[in-house]
């Protein structure tokens, strides 16, 4: 498992360095640089930091291939890199985010990681897809950031959604990526919640506990 986790971080390192900078027609883009090295930051961590079992269970599911709708999600991210990178390299159709504008969304897309892989520590069922893992032996986790709401990890990618395209300099790629995914990271987080109150032991008194599902106070 260790070696195609190792491999397949690497091909998608390349691949999202590829989508920039090919698209961009250019490597002179500082930005770009500090975005990919957050990028690979985040894998080395989650390479270094993550239970094996867990890997194995992101990267297939009960064994299985991801499903058609989480490859059309990293289809979507793929495409609003290549759209930054056009937008900033050659076509500069939307890029005029100001410098000192690109620096904040990078530290919230940094902290967006950062967030989500401290929910992966704290549960080692933080599956790519919405199943219970009986055949992992799933039980409720309550502690870190599920003590303070239900679904941290779609808190997470929300943050990395809206702060990945202002980071990259495209106000395009940030609308793209937002519109295409934003609506489908509410739907599984109302679909996951739905079904873990049904069908997981313990997870209808949890959400009476912790009542909030992304936003303490609103939601």
């Amino acid at each position: 498992m260790a070696l195609s986790a190792y491999l397949q971080s690497a091909i998608f390192l390349s691949l999202a360095a590829i989508a920039l900078f090919a698209s961009a027609g250019s490597l002179a883009i500082p930005g770009f640089w500090l975005y990919l090295l957050v990028l690979a930051a985040v894998v080395v961590a989650a390479l270094a930091a993550l239970d094996p079992d867990l890997l194995r269970e992101r990267m297939r599911p009960a064994g299985k291939r991801p499903p058609p709708s989480l490859r059309l999600f990293t289809l979507v991210v793929f495409l609003h890199w290549v759209i930054a990178g056009l937008d900033r390299g050659r076509w500069h159709w939307s890029d005029h985010v100001p410098l000192w504008l690109q620096t904040l969304p990078m530290t919230v897309y940094a902290a967006g990681y950062a967030f989500a892989l401290w929910a992966m520590r704290e549960n080692r069922f933080f599956s790519s897809v919405v199943r219970i893992q009986s055949d992992r032996g799933q039980y409720v986790v309550s502690s870190g950031p599920y003590a303070v709401i239900r679904h941290p990890g779609y808190l997470a990618g929300i943050l990395i959604i809206a702060a990945s395209g202002p980071a990259l300099g495209s106000w395009l790629a940030a609308v793209v990526l937002a519109v295409f995914s934003l609506p489908f990271l509410l739907y599984r987080t109302i679909t996951e919640d739905r079904i873990l109150q049904a069908e997981l032991k313990g997870y209808r008194g949890y959400a009476e506990r912790v009542r909030w599902r992304l936003v303490p106070g609103i939601w």
